[in-house]
Formats: C-alpha cells, sequence, structure tokens
C-alpha cells in the first residue's frame, strides 16, 4: 500500500512509523479506552494517521466539517466530550477564539497543495501559539506505542444538520463482538471490488461518512493505493485518471454534472480506460445523469443508499440500474427493508412510505441530541433516517424523497427530487435545490433556487417551457430564485433550511 497526497508518497512502513508515533503522543494528551478526537483537517493523509493511531489507544474520531461556523464547531465539541482536536493551521485560526480553553488543540501546517486549491494565505505562527501545540515538534520527540491494536471504536459522527441541528451518531460498543475494523476489510473485497494493485482516488471530503468509510476500506485492504486530493475539479479528475491509471473512485451526482457539461473536446482529450469501478451515495443520482455517464466511461458505476447511522445499505450496478431506472439496488446481505405507513403498518409491494432498514453491520446506535422520540425512528429493530419509498416485486428499492423535504401542495405530496432531476437537464442550470414555502391558498408554494451558466440567466416562464411534458404541471415551480451558489455540502447535500430563511416571515 502507498498514499499519494501533494506530490509526494507515503508507503506502507512509513505510514504504519507514523500512526505509532502519533499514538504516544494522543495518550501523552491524556486520551485513553472511550475517548474521543476531534479532526479539523482538510483532505490529507494525516487523517488517516490519526483514524489508524485511534486503534491504538480504542478512542474515538469526530471528523469535523471545516465549512462549518465557529459555534457550529462548538457545540459538536461539547456534545462529544472530544478532549482533543487536531487541526490545519489555517482552520484552527479561523476557529480559535470560539473553543472551550479546556481544550487541547494540536496543529499540522497546513499543505502547500491545499492552499494553492483554496486560495489560502499562509497562517503565522504568532496567531496559534498561545493556544496551540505544533504536532509535528510533538512527533520529532516522539517514541512509537509499544501496545498493540485493540478493538476499533471507529467513527463518532454527526449528521448534517441539513434539516435541524447535528445530532451525534453513538455507535454502541460490546466486548462480545468482533473487531468493527473487520467489517472496513469486508466491505473492501465485496463493496469496493478492490483487487491487489488496484488505486483509488479520493477528492471528495473525508470528514463525511461515506469518503472516510469507503476510504477506510483501502486502509484495511493494505494492498491497494490511495490518491488523495483537495478537492474535486473535473478536468483535473480526467487529467489523473489518465496520469496514476486510477482503477476506482468515489463520485457524486454534483461531480458527474460538472464532468458532462465539460467542453467535447475536454472530454474527448484524456485515456480514461483505466477506470473499472466508480461508487455514489449520499444524494440522489438523477436517472438521465446516470445514463449519460455510463454511455461516456462505461458500465463501471454502483450507486448506494447509505446513511451514516447505518451504513452502506443497497447496492445497485450500471447494468441494473437501466432495467431499474431510479432504482438504487437491493439491500445488502444480512439486511432487510420495511416500509411503513405513518401508523406503523406494513405497506404493499409498490406503496410508497417511510423506509425503514435493519443491517447489522456497524453496528446499534444511540443519538447524543435527538429532538424526536426514539420509537419514531426505530420499528422492530429497523431504522429510519427519514427517507420516503417503495420496493418494487423483485425487491428493488426506490427512493422519493426526504419526508422532511416533501411538499404538500393543494394536497398533493411533491417530492423536490422528482423536480430537481428534471431541472438539472436544463443547459442553462448549473445547480438548484427544490423547496416549499407556505402559502395561503395551497398550503406550501414550490420554490426553486438556481445557479446558472456563466453568462445565461433565466425567466420562470423559461423553467416552466422546459419542464413541460417532463413533469405534471401541479408540480412546476411558482417562483424562482437566482444565486451565485447553492449553500451545498460537497457530499452533495444542500443545506434547504439556509435557503428557506428569507421566508422564514
Amino acid at each position: 500500500m502507498s498514499i499519494f497526497f501533494n506530490e509526494s508518497k507515503i508507503g506502507l512502513q512509513e505510514f504504519d512509523d507514523n500512526v505509532k508515533k502519533l499514538a504516544t503522543v494522543l495518550h501523552a494528551k491524556g486520551l485513553q479506552a472511550g475517548g474521543v478526537i476531534a479532526i479539523l483537517l482538510r483532505n490529507d493523509v494525516r487523517q488517516f494517521e490519526l483514524i489508524e493511531a485511534c486503534r491504538y489507544l480504542e478512542i474515538s474520531f469526530v471528523p469535523l466539517n471545516w465549512h462549518a461556523t465557529g459555534s457550529e464547531l462548538q457545540h459538536i465539541l461539547a456534545d462529544s466530550g472530544a478532549s482533543v482536536l487536531v487541526a490545519h493551521a489555517d482552520l484552527a485560526s479561523a476557529a480559535i477564539n470560539e473553543l472551550s480553553d479546556q481544550l487541547s488543540i494540536l496543529v499540522y501546517p497546513t499543505p502547500e497543495n491545499i492552499l494553492a486549491s483554496y486560495n489560502i494565505q499562509k497562517q503565522e505562527k504568532t496567531l496559534l501559539e498561545s493556544r496551540c501545540e505544533d504536532i509535528i515538534t510533538l512527533l520529532e520527540n516522539a517514541n512509537p506505542i509499544t501496545t498493540g491494536i485493540k478493538p476499533f471504536r471507529g467513527i463518532f459522527s454527526y449528521t448534517s444538520g441539513s434539516t435541524g441541528r447535528p445530532k451525534g451518531i453513538l455507535r454502541q460498543v460490546s466486548q462480545s463482538q468482533s473487531d468493527p475494523y473487520s467489517v472496513y476489510e469486508g466491505l473492501a473485497r465485496t463493496l469496493l471490488k478492490l483487487e491487489k494493485g488496484d488505486r483509488f482516488y479520493i477528492s471528495a471530503p473525508i470528514y463525511h461518512s461515506a469518503p472516510n468509510a469507503l476510504s477506510l476500506c483501502c486502509i484495511a485492504a493494505r494492498d491497494v493505493d490511495m490518491y488523495i486530493e483537495p478537492k474535486f475539479e473535473a478536468e483535473k479528475f480526467l487529467a489523473d485518471i489518465e496520469r496514476y491509471e486510477i482503477t476506482h473512485t468515489y463520485i457524486v451526482p454534483t461531480m458527474m454534472i460538472r464532468l458532462l457539461k465539460l467542453p467535447k473536446e475536454v472530454k474527448e482529450k484524456y485515456n480514461i480506460s483505466s477506470l473499472k469501478f466508480g461508487i455514489s451515495s449520499g444524494s440522489a443520482w438523477p436517472a438521465d445523469v446516470k445514463h449519460a455517464m455510463i454511455d461516456w466511461f462505461g458500465p463501471i458505476f454502483y450507486e448506494s443508499y447509505g446513511a451514516s447511522e447505518i451504513g452502506f445499505m443497497t447496492l445497485i450496478s450500471s447494468e441494473e440500474a437501466i432495467k431499474k431506472p431510479g432504482s438504487v439496488g437491493k439491500i445488502l446481505a444480512g439486511g432487510s427493508i420495511k416500509i411503513l405507513d405513518d401508523d406503523k403498518n406494513e405497506l404493499a409491494v409498490g406503496q410508497s412510505g417511510s423506509i425503514y432498514v435493519y443491517l447489522p453491520m456497524f453496528g446499534d446506535f444511540s443519538y447524543t441530541n435527538s429532538t424526536e422520540k426514539e420509537s419514531d425512528e426505530r420499528y422492530q429493530g429497523h431504522t429510519t433516517v427519514g427517507d420516503i419509498g417503495y420496493v418494487d416485486e423483485q425487491g428493488y428499492l426506490y427512493i422519493n424523497d426526504r419526508k422532511k423535504d416533501m411538499i404538500i401542495s393543494g394536497g398533493a405530496n411533491i417530492f423536490p427530487a422528482e423536480i430537481e432531476a428534471a431541472m438539472i437537464e436544463m443547459p442553462q442550470i448549473l445547480d438548484c435545490a427544490v423547496f416549499g414555502i407556505a402559502d395561503k391558498e395551497f398550503g406550501e408554494k414550490i420554490v426553486v433556487a438556481v445557479t446558472c451558466q456563466i453568462g445565461y440567466s433565466l425567466t420562470l416562464e423559461q423553467v416552466h417551457g422546459f419542464l413541460d411534458g417532463k413533469i405534471s404541471r401541479f408540480k412546476y415551480p411558482r417562483k424562482l430564485d437566482l444565486h451565485d451558489s447553492l449553500p451545498r455540502e460537497e457530499s452533495g447535500k444542500v443545506f434547504k433550511q439556509r435557503l428557506k430563511v428569507a421566508y422564514a416571515s
């Protein structure tokens, strides 16, 4: 195994040595079994060294969204009970005034390629010296830990907060269960279909649970290489496939849409024949986008319906997706799906309701600060994360939308994802999000927020003209908002609550 980052290569032996020294440093900061470390880093090999170090101390790690505000970070750090924060210098400097005095802050210099990618000014050490310690200096003076690896407590993730305040997903740990790390070893072969010598490319934010877990699968496999990029750039993605002969990648629909909108001459410029596997999760994958990507790259794509609470729940191949357009696949081995109405009655095949899933892969969990009744989210060992959908006769799952996003207008249930999937095909549109706002006559009015391609603008009449014949007229947006950009996670999720703020009154 080798990890490639910032034009440098870290081999397996160097990686393991770094991990053992990190474990010593963290232990010296008082971290013991059951403790929590928070990680505030952009895409960097250091993330995985820290995660692996957690295995020696039997502690959990909280990956923090570096887009979060200081108050949002403060909430998660306090709620999780993290006693140590490891951060890039620029991120620590931006958040330092919001952080508790009781928190130990260890700082890595922000790598040059990250500074360049995000156009960040290098931080002066004087801004951090009063509160932070230079982790590089601590590592230079540390000896490798001598104790062995312990059971992996894993990720202590938080919901994105796209529909409310982030909730902590606290994984239950039992002495009787096998080491959860073995799950990642298994998924490397069964979910990612990795073989010795394969090369996995990650440019999605590693603070998000899906790219985090898939990257850990590569490290657990121990015989594949990993290429880490600070962020996704469409043409660079194609260039890197050719340059490094990438075989596997994690890619979400927003990335695909940017790729598909590249000029024809750019698409044809690079040799992408080495890529044999791509996996997507996190947000709905419009059928037209899926078919266009398959036509371009071949039938190499898999889609998984997943959630931080449960893990990767379903999987569908390109061949299956063509036969079952709109489906996210069948439940993974060992799991089951129930579709329930609001009274928790099981619904028949083809009927839409709340999706409840049982999948014991990562073990049970509880929320640290849920505002909802636990009983509302559980049913006979199954859990819902608020999505609505149905199962067909062959057991394929289809997702309509999130229950909290559903719009009820004129008595009809309207799913924003259906409208968004149609609208994103409009040539003038770069990005879009659909949501409902209060309306005296219809209950809710459909609003679409749009980012246009450079040099273009739109009117509501043009939108209606494009949608004619694609969706029912009662689903047409009644208001169009133009934005320079949408508050969207790089994982694909959009913060619709932020878009609704303008209509709060």
